[in-house]
């Protein structure tokens, strides 16, 4: 028996069928969302060692191909990184960038190296669905804030934190910015 919190009285089956006690809602964990990540560096899908361009591990020449695999499995995002275009400071993988936009229906968010409104405006034009901006939010929070209004829901802000100090530049620097 187990005591209802309403009454104090012992709960059992034929409290529920009398319709004694208001049925409380059943628990159902939140859906969570998996967003499967292609890093493009020199147009290939790789995996940086502890975020080292040097130590790369190419997993796939085809990026269009990867993210045709990641749709397959059923993903409902892609999470794309122009690691080039993170540490140049401008979208260096364009062409593979634009590879997957023509294989895939499923929507992509693009970060790396995308650093003025215009690259914004071009890639949201392209097809990538939101953008993430990095180090432009600690260089020009301004800027940030004006493409929040400019594209509402079509802007993130991603944090990339080494010993709870922002990197930026494609982790080559460490800004003056507490991660928390």
């Amino acid at each position: 028996r187990r005591a209802d919190q309403r009454t104090g009285r012992g709960v059992t089956k034929d409290t529920f069928a009398s319709g004694d006690i208001a049925r409380v809602p059943r628990y159902t964990p939140a859906a969570m969302l998996l967003f499967p990540a292609i890093d493009l560096k020199d147009g290939k899908c790789v995996r940086l060692l502890r975020g080292d361009m040097a130590r790369a591990t190419v997993f796939n020449d085809s990026p269009a191909a990867q993210a045709k695999a990641f749709a397959n499995a059923g993903c409902e995002w892609l999470h794309l990184v122009d690691l080039n275009g993170a540490v140049e400071g401008h979208p260096v993988n364009r062409a593979a960038v634009q590879s997957i936009l023509a294989e895939v229906a499923v929507p992509a968010q693009l970060g790396g190296g995308i650093r003025t409104i215009e690259s914004i405006s071009q890639w949201l034009e392209a097809g990538v669905k939101r953008v993430i901006l990095g180090t432009i939010a600690v260089k020009e929070p301004g800027l940030v804030k004006a493409a929040c209004r400019q594209w509402p829901g079509q802007v993130a802000v991603g944090i990339d934190a080494r010993d709870g100090i922002v990197a930026v530049d494609g982790w080559t620097k460490q800004s003056a910015v507490r991660a928390l």
